[in-house]
């Protein structure tokens, strides 16, 4: 048995779905990071959470996680051409410590995958750019951009 500590759910909202989010870009956070064994325990991989910043989602959280440690080359060439993508899209390009990533507004692109254990949808992140870049894209196709930022529109230049 487990001590909850006077736990009352009454004081809780409770969750709702953990159905993943629709592909698309969403402004988001890296609010942890950590280093972890692959299950194989022959290499490492840098798990970092995303949390999105706004919107719809705003709150909920994703995952990616980058094979820093790797016997796969092929592997360790893309975690740290991912990892390159992030340091750039936060303006950090020489990291000591990856908790340097956390907390800067990056852009994250979510797509949609069938796992392949149960044929279920789940999320996964496949790029990485600048808070600024999905106005500027948006801005070159003649779309409208989406406000990423907090700054009021009377304030905006």
């Amino acid at each position: 048995m487990a001590n909850l500590n006077g736990f009352n759910a009454n004081d809780v909202d409770p969750n709702t779905s953990f159905d993943p989010i629709p592909a698309g870009k969403y402004l988001a956070a890296i609010t942890a990071s950590e280093m972890k064994p692959t299950k194989n325990g022959n290499g490492s991989y840098l798990e970092l959470t995303f949390s999105v910043l706004e919107g719809e989602y705003q709150g909920r959280t994703l995952w990616a996680r980058l094979n820093l440690n790797n016997p796969n080359a092929t592997a360790v060439k893309i975690a740290r051409g991912e990892l390159s993508a992030i340091c750039r899209a936060v303006g950090v390009m020489q990291p000591r410590d990856s908790v340097e990533l956390h907390n800067l507004p990056l852009v994250i692109n979510v797509k949609l995958k069938k796992r392949t254990d149960n044929d279920e949808l789940t999320n996964e992140l496949k790029g990485f750019e600048a808070k600024a870049e999905v106005g500027a894209h948006a801005a070159a196709s003649g779309e409208q951009a989406p406000v990423t930022d907090n700054t009021p529109p009377w304030k905006r230049g």
